[in-house]
């Protein structure tokens, strides 16, 4: 199975006019990708249009909804931006309440909460984001609208306080293609590196959501435009330090790895930019050992990862260390614990708003409580 995801990940991530570079296998389940990706589309506008018509319900919640989404599966820092928004949210006083999946043992769920655990923010894990936010409201309670938006407008900034129960925002994680629940604000995240992937839907390829060459060309014009039409933020994962598996609350610093032979194991979405963040960060040598989307490591794995380790060691003379994201680590850490002889360290990064023009940090923070209060006097909310 696992090699089946891998074939059919590494076809998604190739081009048409590449295709043939690919083994004979990949090249000839391609037309059936594609004749399932038909099907997905048609799946997708139906589904649309019964939303639109009315046929299906759009559910509303008491409280203001964020959403954050990508065109494209994996790699694209939803799960960072969620994090960041919670912890904006926090400073200003208004407990979010994060709505996931739990998608592959909800191991996002679980990086949200240790880096939450000292915040006001609840998480609610769920397939049924709606039944989950019910659920939550009604154990926690709500805040009064009217401070939630005193509070949105205000740039006063609050010490965090766990103890504040009342949830004032809903932050839906992976929330674009869930239409049943009603949002104000749409955050869509797209990967500067493949942000089209290509060009195909899922299963061909890892568009999620159809683009048109004209919404295509709309996006780039405007990006060429410097943004001056719409709401465009940049943003960068950056690596802030590393635990050891078996104490998930230490910090050591990046610099531990410099000038050390370094194996990147992961099972995430895109690998790349997890690989290139550690060669920054100044190792001797890196080398990467990469299984697919929320792939669990098992012991199995680990000797595939010795071989790999004592083939580095041989060639450079000197021990090399696994390092693995933080997600592979909350999937399962049990199998990474138990290596008692071996050096594995977690890599924790963080999102940034990169400054552009008068797109800074600040002006996102100004801008999404803008929408939401202008959201609010459009539309209000349900009592």
């Amino acid at each position: 199975m696992e090699k089946l995801r891998k074939i059919v990940t590494q076809t998604a991530a190739t081009s048409d006019s590449n295709l043939h570079s690919l083994p004979f296998l990949h090249r000839s389940l391609a037309p059936l990708l594609s004749a399932a990706s038909s099907l997905y589309k048609l799946s997708l506008f139906l589904r649309r249009k019964l939303y639109l018509h009315g046929v299906l319900h759009q559910h509303r919640l008491p409280v203001p909804v964020i959403s954050v989404g990508n065109l494209t599966w994996g790699g694209n820092g939803k799960t960072p931006m969620t994090e960041f928004l919670a912890m904006v949210m926090d400073g200003a006083g208004i407990p979010p309440l994060i709505l996931t999946r739990g998608y592959a043992g909800g191991d996002e769920a679980k990086m949200l909460h240790r880096h939450l655990l000292h915040t006001s923010t609840r998480i609610g894990m769920g397939a049924n984001r709606i039944t989950t936010a019910a659920s939550t409201l009604e154990r926690y309670g709500r805040m009064d609208t009217s401070l939630i938006f005193e509070k949105l407008s205000s740039s006063h900034r609050y010490e965090s306080n766990h103890e504040n129960k009342k949830v004032g925002v809903v932050i839906l994680d992976d929330g674009m293609q869930h239409l049943s629940l009603f949002r104000d604000v749409e955050i869509v995240m797209l990967n500067s590196l493949m942000p089209w992937g290509n060009n195909h839907l899922l299963p061909r390829g890892s568009l999620r959501e159809p683009a048109s060459k004209a919404q295509l060309g709309i996006i780039e014009s405007t990006l060429e435009k410097e943004c001056a039409s719409a709401s465009i933020y940049f943003t960068r994962l950056v690596p802030s330090h590393l635990f050891e598996v078996k104490d998930p609350h230490s910090k050591l610093p990046l610099s531990i790895i410099n000038n050390i032979v370094v194996l990147c194991v992961s099972g995430i979405g895109f690998p790349d930019a997890f690989v290139q963040s550690i060669s920054k960060i100044g190792p001797l040598h890196v080398d990467r050992l990469d299984f697919s989307d929320h792939h669990v490591i098992r012991a199995d794995d680990i000797g595939i990862i010795r071989e790999r380790l004592e083939g580095l060691q041989d060639g450079f003379e000197a021990k090399a260390i696994v390092v693995v994201t933080e997600k592979d680590y909350d999937r399962d850490p049990i199998t990474l614990v138990e290596q008692d002889d071996l050096t594995i360290l977690v890599l924790c990064s963080s999102i940034q708003i990169i400054p552009f023009k008068d797109h800074t940090e600040e002006d996102f923070r100004m801008q999404l409580s803008r929408l939401l209060i202008d959201k609010h006097e459009r539309h209000g909310y349900v009592k």
